[in-house]
């Protein structure tokens, strides 16, 4: 045998002997998605749904309905898919009007045979909007789940008429949903989350996100308590971005792995933001709203249990604006139409050996 042959031989050997030992992952998507109204047609005396009626100002006829039920469902299907072969195993969902908007979006034909179940529960939010979960029931198994009521009172201010003080009243807004379950037999923690928005200046209404990130911190902290290896992911549209108070300082969360210490959490959205990717626009001007935040555990390089891969802001062409005046913004209703969102949505991958 000849010098080259032997050479060849030993390269093919190589390359066949790294093949047979190539890993093999399994790869979940989490979803969040702030649908941005998604309200049905019905008056509902217990929700400010007066717009989305058909003599409302949005004229929200059932066309419009079941045209952004489908849009939402489309884009549903397809997150994370890139990189997974399937859709989400889990959604995180904000601006929903009750359980009703979420029973019609499950039953969307690409929606269907995906088999997603509900949790949702009714906030005291004064707009009438509320946050939810959806899950593929051929993966997880919720064993427990409860809404976590923020609750935000106004302090009290000088009434500048009178010289006297305004009474002190509470901040109606949406809970903290937090879920429980068995992700194919490993137990995983998801919060979904609405923080209050801006209303009224970033800065005046700041203390507002700092006492949301407050309770997320504490949902979080009994979570490592009950179990220091909780994997835990809160997902959701905070009205702040990663370097916000509420999230670099109350919540804690980390941009860099190396930093995040047992009991911590990490943002791999701050990178994303430092990119230049957003997920709202506003004054031609963009921001990364909408995160996924995992707990340490999940950083592990361990891939015999389901650990963190990676995040993205999920901005295909056909969910932002063509031309005029918002070209490149999220599409959201206008001009008589249902659109998306004026929210791009979020997603992480967790991946696991198999």
């Amino acid at each position: 045998m000849s010098k080259n042959l032997t050479a060849i031989i030993l390269v093919l050997m190589s390359v066949l002997t790294t093949a047979g030992q190539e890993k093999k992952f399994k790869v979940h998507t989490v979803a969040f998605y702030n649908v941005e109204n998604l309200f049905d047609t019905i008056n509902d005396s217990g929700k400010s749904d007066d717009d989305y009626l058909p003599n409302g100002s949005e004229s929200w006829t059932g066309k419009k309905y079941r045209n952004k039920l489908h849009n939402i469902a489309k884009v549903l299907s397809e997150i994370g898919r890139d990189d997974a072969a399937d859709a989400p195993v889990i959604i995180g969902i904000a601006e929903i009007e009750n359980r009703r908007v979420l029973e019609d979006l499950i039953k969307q034909p690409v929606l269907m045979a995906k088999e997603y179940s509900i949790i949702h529960f009714d906030s005291p939010d004064s707009r009438g909007i509320d946050v939810a979960l959806l899950y593929r029931r051929k993966y997880f198994k919720p064993t427990s789940y409860i809404n976590k009521p923020l609750i935000i009172i106004d302090s009290l201010s000088a009434n500048n008429t009178t010289g006297k003080k305004k009474k002190s009243q509470r901040i109606f807004t949406r809970d903290q949903l937090l879920v429980t379950g068995v992700l194919d037999g490993e137990e995983m923690h998801f919060i979904v989350n609405h923080w209050p928005s801006r209303y009224g200046g970033e800065k005046k209404s700041s203390p507002n996100r700092e006492a949301a990130a407050a309770l997320n911190r504490k949902i979080i902290d009994s979570l490592y308590r009950i179990n220091p290896y909780a994997k835990v992911i809160s997902m959701g549209d905070f009205n702040d971005g990663p370097y916000n108070n509420s999230i670099k300082k109350v919540l804690g969360a980390k941009g860099l792995k190396d930093d995040v210490k047992p009991g911590g959490l990490f943002n791999p959205m701050e990178e994303l933001s430092r990119k230049g990717d957003g997920s709202v626009a506003y004054r031609d001007a963009w921001d990364l709203f909408d995160q996924m935040i995992v707990s340490e555990p999940l950083l592990s390089k361990d891939y015999t249990s389901y650990r963190f891969w990676k995040a993205r802001v999920f901005n295909k062409d056909y969910l932002t604006q063509l031309t005029g005046q918002y070209k490149g913004y999220p599409l959201r209703n206008g001009n008589g139409e249902a659109g998306y969102s004026d929210h791009f949505p979020v997603y992480l991958y967790l991946i696991k050996q198999m």
